[in-house]
């Protein structure tokens, strides 16, 4: 059998009090639609088909290749929706997976239990439900007297008998693909003029249909995002979901509830993460690292047995035993190799640290190579920037840095030079020699020994 996935995404979110479309709102650092998007393909093994409408050129733009689009010009109901799909999937797929773009948090595994569910399902669909009597806006899985499913009956159209039924619809179906498409232009015209897809399970059930259901516990995992509110609610649960499963991999989370890790980062066992520290975008964090408190690392990546504190990396990478911060900004293109110390309030931009420099604290290296076992003084600044174009600082292995030095960029100084305190060096400094004085210049050769 072939399988695919139908995620609806056309809605307008009006209760979000938002310009930007309900499902670009983002949760984990993502676009909500992107998790229910991952989660789909991950089952069907090929990107989904999703149904957008409002905001429909912002999706496209967001997503790009990561769907397949059918457009719902008429916000007619879900039933109208998943129509749309018709014309790209009749005929391509037996069985076809109903999801909406707006539940982040729907699993995998709950999809895979659903999908297996309509395989053994000689009926033309299966659903996945939820006991959960405080979910009062979820339409009511209405059974007979053999526990067959006959009908979803929408919370406001329920009867006060109906009212008391504790199963819920959790809003992710899997139909048999033929059966679905024949089906989809019979759903009855709802009291306010829209086509629900909810409706056809009562066509199911009338035919003489096999309707299977899943069940989660999981109340999160059903929750759509219609307000703030659930987004924020949303946002608590996915952050606790990724942190349990990196305290049972081996990371320890000095306090989980201020501990916040995006869906794609990876951390290696025995780190330790302090509160207040973000772990965002495609971050990789190696074994025995110690991060935060109050630590931000978006984009970078670092070896093992690294120490971050209280700072800020964005698009870096950290060889083995980096040591940084506090108060530390590593901004895109930095790249620390082994041992490297950067101490307090220093900054690296676009530049390569080699093994053993140490940084200690005060200063900028920006559009730099440094060599290894490099000193650099508090208060060193490259000025790779003369108003209109940047130029490049390389320092051979060695280097003395007097503090407050000033690096006039373009310039190359040797390996094992010096410059002298508060030095300003706008020529290239031979090897083994010291450099002092506004601008600087060479005074002497150093002996082997300095």
């Amino acid at each position: 059998m072939t399988l695919a996935a139908v995620i609806l995404a056309a809605g307008q979110g009006t209760r979000l009090k938002s310009s930007l479309p309900k499902v670009l709102h983002r949760l984990g650092g993502q676009p909500l639609v992107r998790h229910a998007l991952a989660a789909a393909q991950a089952v069907t093994g090929v990107p989904p088909v999703l149904v957008v409408g409002h905001g429909a050129e912002a999706v496209r733009a967001e997503l790009g290749e990561a769907a397949q689009y059918v457009a719902q010009s008429e916000q007619l109901g879900t039933g109208h929706a998943v129509l749309q799909a018709a014309p790209l999937l009749r005929g391509r797929c037996t069985e076809v997976l109903v999801t909406y773009g707006d539940m982040p948090l729907l699993r995998v595994e709950t999809l895979r239990a659903l999908v297996q569910a309509q395989h053994f399902n000689p009926g033309p669909l299966s659903l996945l439900t939820i006991d959960a009597p405080q979910l009062r806006d979820f339409g009511r899985v209405v059974r007979d007297g053999f526990g067959k499913v006959r009908a979803i009956v929408e919370a406001a159209q329920a009867t006060p008998e109906e009212q008391t039924i504790t199963e819920r619809n959790a809003g992710a179906y899997c139909f048999n693909a033929d059966w679905l498409w024949a089906h989809l232009p019979r759903l009855p015209l709802s009291p306010k003029g829209e086509y629900y897809l909810t409706d056809i399970v009562a066509l199911a059930a009338a035919e003489g249909g096999e309707i299977g259901t899943v069940a989660t516990a999981d109340e999160a995992e059903v929750t759509g995002i219609n307000t703030r509110a659930q987004l924020a609610q949303a946002e608590a649960a996915l952050r606790a979901r990724i942190n349990a499963r990196w305290m049972a991999e081996g990371v320890t989370l000095i306090d989980p509830a201020t501990t916040y890790i995006e869906p794609a980062v990876s951390l290696g066992r025995d780190t330790v993460i302090w509160p207040n520290t973000y772990l965002q975008g495609e971050t990789v964090v190696g074994a025995g690292c110690v991060l935060g408190p109050n630590t931000i690392l978006r984009d970078t990546t670092l070896g093992d047995e690294c120490q971050v504190e209280c700072s800020v990396l964005e698009g870096a990478w950290l060889g083995r035993g980096v040591e940084v911060g506090p108060f530390a900004h590593l901004r895109q293109g930095a790249r620390l190799e082994d041992g490297v110390h950067m101490g307090n309030f220093g900054e690296v931009k676009n530049s390569t640290l080699g093994p053993g420099v140490k940084m200690g604290h005060f200063s900028y290296i920006g559009d730099a190579t440094i060599g290894a076992d490099v000193n650099i003084g508090a208060g060193t600044i490259t000025c790779n920037f003369d108003g209109a174009r940047k130029h490049k600082t390389v320092i051979g292995a060695g280097v003395f840095i007097g503090s407050d030095t000033m690096l006039v960029a373009p310039v190359h100084l040797g390996a094992g030079a010096r410059t002298g305190a508060g030095s300003v060096v706008t020529k290239d400094v031979p090897p083994d020699s010291l450099a002092v004085g506004v601008p600087a210049r060479v005074i002497r050769k150093l002996k082997a020994q300095e």
